[in-house]
């Protein structure tokens, strides 16, 4: 390279021999062209570090940096944006891919609003057979800012940021003890820090949802990791008392979904009592009737009550997957 990249294409990847080449090539292919891609292979046992040592062959703009152990995404991300050399940093996970015009669209808001320090875009979501807008299950609507973040009323899918890379170093990167929702905590922190986020509806991704062993789990796991990153945030950020309002109102909310969501898993392993506790202990902030019925179902019948919410939730789930 005879100059220095504007754009450093960041890219975490942990055994992912299978896909690594086509995110690295959509990354290589896109019709903006100042740029260099930083490959983080975060202690791979399988042949992704072959795989990317292959690519560079061919992508001089390639550059692989390695961990010797597995560190977690956040901080192959950090290491990538540490090391990276352009004024911006445009994030792109192993198993996802951009369409070629993802960059130039992108670089054109920074051109427009020269005021913004990240900007996200659309994508597509790929399950199965099965493709959606990612706004169209997670929209976003109005300004960009830390208490929309909170509230999500804007949701920022992490493939489509392009962001200044020095707005990311003042907030601090990438929290490398999250054990999940790491990219949502980071926007949070950067819009806290005082960035400006801006966001079009352009198609720019596409990502691979996987589908989960067990549905119930997995989304009680996220959730858990949403209110505690909420928790983390009454603890560690300088709150002013409006902010503070804000965290605790949506803390108690998702708290509520959490155990809702952990009683539902509980009701799986036929766990009753504890499916009824945990229930219960929802229904106190949701104050949900059909929530109160379960409750008293779970007490009186609980093998029945199981049979119906496992159906009613299964129904749910279709219609919203």
């Amino acid at each position: 390279m005879t100059e220095m990249p504007l754009i450093s294409v960041v890219i975490p990847t942990y055994n992912r021999a299978y896909c690594i080449a086509d995110a690295v090539r959509t990354a290589a292919a896109q019709d903006y062209k100042n740029l260099e891609i930083v490959a983080v292979d975060d202690g791979s046992t399988d042949d992704t570090l072959r795989a990317l040592s292959e690519l560079q062959a061919t992508e001089p703009r390639l550059r692989i940096l390695q961990h010797q152990t597995n560190k977690g995404v956040s901080a192959a991300r950090n290491t990538g944006i540490a090391a990276a050399q352009g004024e911006f940093i445009a994030l792109l996970d192993s198993d996802d891919t951009w369409l070629p015009e993802h960059l130039s669209t992108q670089m054109r808001q920074f051109t427009e609003e020269p005021s913004l320090d990240l900007v996200y875009s659309d994508g597509i979501l790929l399950l199965d057979s099965d493709q959606r807008k990612f706004m169209d299950k997670n929209p976003s609507n109005g300004e960009a800012t830390f208490e929309a973040l909170i509230v999500e009323r804007c949701q920022i899918p992490i493939s489509t940021v392009v962001a200044r890379k020095q707005a990311l170093m003042k907030a601090g990167l990438f929290d490398e003890t999250l054990p999940r929702c790491d990219d949502y905590d980071m926007w949070v922190r950067t819009a806290f820090a005082g960035a400006k986020i801006g966001y079009n509806r352009t198609i720019g991704a596409k990502f691979f949802v996987g589908r989960p062993g067990s549905l119930s789990h997995s989304k009680a796991r996220m959730i858990e990791g949403y209110w505690n990153i909420l928790e983390k945030f009454k603890r560690t950020l300088p709150l002013k008392d409006a902010d503070r309002a804000v965290v605790e109102a949506r803390a108690a909310q998702i708290r509520a979904r959490y155990l809702l969501e952990e009683g539902k898993c509980k009701l799986e392993e036929r766990q009753f009592d504890q499916a009824r506790e945990l229930i219960s202990e929802a229904n106190d902030y949701l104050r949900k009737p059909s929530l109160s019925a379960a409750v008293f179902g779970l007490k009186f019948a609980p093998g029945a009550t199981a049979k119906v919410l496992s159906y009613w939730t299964r129904l749910r789930n279709e219609a919203s997957a």
